[in-house]
């Protein structure tokens, strides 16, 4: 197994072989041997995947820069890093707070029978999650008393298979939690006391992701595709694996749109799929402007689940849930 210090110093050396161009004569990709955009070079990042090892990366500059392996069972389905660097990530079987040397600053255990796939910073002080289980529920805690401040139950479509309930859940502007039922093939949006205020059908539904405008970006994985709704229900944006002949993928599970306007979406590939890109970028227009394809050393960033571009103008933690901020 290969040590957090030999990741790291690996991630550290010169990438320019590799994610500059990407051109290397390759025959067996089934993403095209040239790709667009710059590699590693293209943003900084936080990187996290689930497949085994469950690992999370900093990269910035084209280099690994941070490297983090998960020590205990289970996959890392969430992750955001705060603006103090400190990183919130959900692993199946809990929900842990580190610092980046790597300290727990605070750990969640899900009881046996749940689990957890999604977590969310509010300010500093407190962590949203979704619950899955027999009775799943929305969990708010305060992170600095280690106590409960909110909790509602969620409805699910089988109490008895508990890992297919939820993946991805986020805040809105307005303060309200906007949920992906996976095995209830719908979107619903809860406020803070757990009331039911808008609600939308999607069929295969994985990631969701509201945006500034007041509009929901959904990531479906199997199809694989993503739309952007209004709050009519109307499609007014959207963007299908099928406009990207010559490209093979696993599954789209989540969506994000960067501040110029351009959609990243993640293409989850499992261990034995090294041959897949692992995001693509596109603008407007639907046109690719970045795709990153990195399993080989020095930076073999593995199966993807989780892309957040650091940057300084946004504050993941600078939401709310009703009074909670």
């Amino acid at each position: 197994m290969i040590t957090h210090q030999i990741l790291i110093t690996m991630g550290l050396m010169s990438l320019s072989l590799f994610c500059k161009a990407q051109t290397t004569a390759d025959t067996v990709r089934s993403s095209p041997v040239t790709i667009p955009g710059n590699g590693l070079y293209e943003h900084d990042f936080l990187y996290a995947g689930e497949g085994g090892p469950e690992t999370m990366f900093i990269v910035k500059g084209g280099s690994v820069v941070w490297a983090y392996m998960h020590p205990a069972k289970g996959e890392i389905s969430d992750a955001v890093m705060l603006s103090n660097g400190n990183i919130l990530f959900a692993h199946q079987f809990g929900v842990t707070l580190i610092d980046q040397q790597k300290n727990v600053l605070w750990n969640y255990d899900v009881p046996d029978g749940n689990e957890v796939h999604t977590a969310v910073p509010i300010g500093t002080d407190h962590v949203l999650f979704v619950q899955n289980g027999k009775i799943a529920k929305v969990i708010v805690m305060n992170i600095k008393t280690n106590t409960v401040e909110k909790e509602f139950e969620v409805p699910v479509g089988n109490p008895g298979q508990v890992h297919p309930q939820f993946r991805h859940a986020r805040l809105t502007i307005n303060g309200t939690l906007m949920l992906a039922h996976m095995d209830l093939h719908k979107i619903v949006e809860y406020n803070s006391d757990g009331k039911v205020i808008w609600t939308l059908n999607v069929p295969q539904v994985w990631g969701v992701t509201p945006l500034k405008n007041g509009n929901v970006l959904v990531a479906e994985e199997r199809i694989p595709q993503v739309e952007e709704y209004d709050r009519t229900g109307e499609v007014v944006w959207s963007y299908s694996g099928k406009d990207l002949p010559g490209f093979k993928f696993g599954g789209w599970q989540m969506a994000y749109r960067l501040d110029n306007g351009n959609t990243i979406i993640n293409n989850w590939a499992g261990k034995g799929n090294k041959t897949q890109v692992q995001f693509i970028e596109v603008n407007k227009q639907r046109k690719l402007v970045w795709a990153l394809r990195s399993w080989d050393q020095p930076a073999d960033l593995g199966p993807s689940t989780i892309l957040q571009i650091i940057d300084t103008k946004n504050r993941s933690e600078n939401v709310q849930f009703g009074n909670i901020r």
